[in-house]
């Protein structure tokens, strides 16, 4: 069989990602916050965008006719009168300074003294080190030993890995991390959570009760897992002496670099607010600090009188100034017809809260205003609505279903809100195990629900065990 060479064709749909869908898809993805930036971003590089100001029209109130010539007196009186030398010694500025002066101050002054930094661990301890009176050998040794420290500020190098870097001896080290051990926050650097400890009863004073330094030394699994009796009589101490040990031990942090290794705050800005007026709910788009964009008139007309090279630039940038003003129109719309569809959907939530969320899936949108379930799960991610009973990202009204016995469904929101309302109002000496929480379900929501489910559900909350939440002093 001859191999050969030959032409034919073929007829095939293919899905092209231009760049105008890729903007118009990414734009549908992001939060508010980030919109805003990315609308400033487009204004500053393409010059045919421009924000629109929106005249305001001052109403006159006033039907008394005005005289011509006070118009003109006023204007002239505008023009030549020097203000500061009417004010004299009453001036606020003096004789001399000008406008710009006033804004050199300010403009002159450097960027770290308008912006604050959250300190770091790191950044603290080094600042204290450079402080101390330790030699330079030393100082070189505690850095090592604080560049090794984890987030919550304990040391994750060894004794020997540090003095190997460091060329020094394991006792040199030693010296060194007794000393960074009680820099601020006092107990950091330690190796386990009872040098920790101890390092704090030691600078608190604490450290001549022998009781409190084996407690902590010794016996902190025990504490831990509530094995008092063996305690008491092993110290010969009754329960009234315990709890104040143990408040002691309470009152030490455990983790002390851990006020410097949190993440920064994020602020919510929300996309939609929902607002319930009479019987009906409104829903007002979130338009604050976005710019109302335009087509520049200038630059139209540059680009007709452009030719070759400069002429393909204008087209360019025109037809992407173009499509953004698009774009964000639709993705506007988008939101707004999801948004109203979630409140349909969720009416019992908007009028009652959270123990009335039903099932719903990106599906029943999707069907509900004819568009791709893709396009919903877009719309919805890093999104917030402001709703009467709170603000809650817009993927929250998404959960699945629980089967009720005499038939129908609830969403499983609603099944962790009431298992976190009874956990919070159960009596700490006898708190609800997982199948008292079953049964409670049962009775008063009618889910049927298994034991593993709630169980999995305290989890995904956070709330820990029946046996760990109990009171035990």
């Amino acid at each position: 069989m001859a191999l050969e060479l030959r032409q034919q064709l073929k007829l095939a749909q293919q899905l092209v990602m231009t760049p105008q869908l890729q903007q118009a898809i990414k734009l549908l993805q992001l939060s508010r916050l980030d919109l805003v930036e990315t609308v400033h971003r487009e204004l500053l590089e393409n010059p045919f965008l421009e924000e629109r100001q929106e005249e305001i029209k001052q109403e006159v109130t006033d039907n008394r006719p005005t005289d011509v010539s006070d118009i003109v007196y006023d204007r002239e009186i505008s023009n030549s009168a020097d203000w500061e030398d009417y004010l004299g010694e009453f001036a606020s500025t003096p004789r001399g300074m000008s406008a710009r002066d006033h804004e050199q101050a300010e403009e002159m002054s450097s960027l770290e003294n308008r912006c604050s930094m959250r300190p770091t661990l790191t950044g603290h301890l080094m600042w204290q080190l450079r402080l101390s009176q330790l030699t330079d050998e030393q100082k070189a040794i505690g850095e090592l030993i604080i560049g090794n420290l984890s987030s919550s500020g304990y040391i994750q190098a060894s004794i020997e890995e540090v003095a190997a870097m460091a060329k020094a001896s394991p006792q040199d080290v030693e010296k060194v991390l007794h000393a960074v051990q009680r820099f601020d926050p006092v107990g950091v650097a330690a190796r386990t959570p009872q040098e920790c400890l101890l390092t704090q009863i030691e600078v608190l004073g604490y450290d001549c009760d022998p009781v409190l330094v084996s407690l902590v030394r010794d016996h902190l699994e025990d504490l831990e897992l509530y094995r008092y009796k063996p305690l008491l009589r092993k110290y010969h101490i009754d329960m009234d002496e315990l709890r104040e040990y143990l408040a002691v031990i309470q009152s030490l942090d455990p983790m002390p670099g851990s006020s410097f290794g949190g993440d920064e705050v994020v602020y919510v800005s929300p996309d939609v607010y929902v607002y319930k007026i009479g019987d009906e709910f409104q829903i007002v788009l979130n338009d604050d600090g976005l710019p109302q964009l335009g087509l520049s008139p200038e630059c139209e007309r540059l680009a007709d009188k452009a030719e070759g090279k400069e002429k393909d630039y204008f087209a360019d940038k025109l037809r992407s100034a173009t499509w953004l003003i698009k774009s964000l129109h639709q993705r506007q719309r988008t939101l707004y017809k999801v948004v109203e569809s979630i409140v349909r959907h969720q009416k019992t939530f908007f009028e009652e809260g959270v123990n009335y969320l039903k099932p719903l899936i990106l599906k029943d949108i999707a069907e509900d205003i004819g568009m791709h379930e893709s396009t919903i799960s877009r719309v919805t991610s890093n999104k917030y609505v402001a709703t009467p009973h709170g603000v809650f990202p817009l993927k929250f009204f998404f959960n699945s279903a629980l089967n009720l016995s005499g038939g129908g469904e609830v969403g499983s929101e609603s099944v962790k809100a009431f298992i976190k309302k009874r956990i919070n109002d159960e009596d700490p000496q006898a708190p609800l195990s997982d199948d008292a929480l079953v049964t409670l379900l049962k009775q008063q929501l009618n889910v049927d629900i298994a034991r593993r489910t709630v169980a999995k559900y305290r989890m995904a909350m956070d709330i820990p065990s029946s046996s760990r939440r109990k009171a035990r002093l």
